[in-house]
């Protein structure tokens, strides 16, 4: 095996480790804060609901 064969290997490698750490990271809950469909921090009081 030649040296280039051994780097696209390994660019290939380290290309499939960092997308594949990105899905595990957005597919696993976060530890702190909020779920995704929260509204943490946001104030309602002052809306008046108006039916049309």
């Amino acid at each position: 095996m030649d040296i280039q064969t051994l780097l696209v290997i390994l660019l290939f490698a380290g290309a499939l480790f960092y997308i594949g750490r990105m899905v595990y990271r957005s597919l696993t809950p976060k530890k702190d804060g909020c779920g995704s469909n929260c509204k943490c921090g946001v104030d309602f009081s002052g809306i008046n609901p108006e039916k049309k």
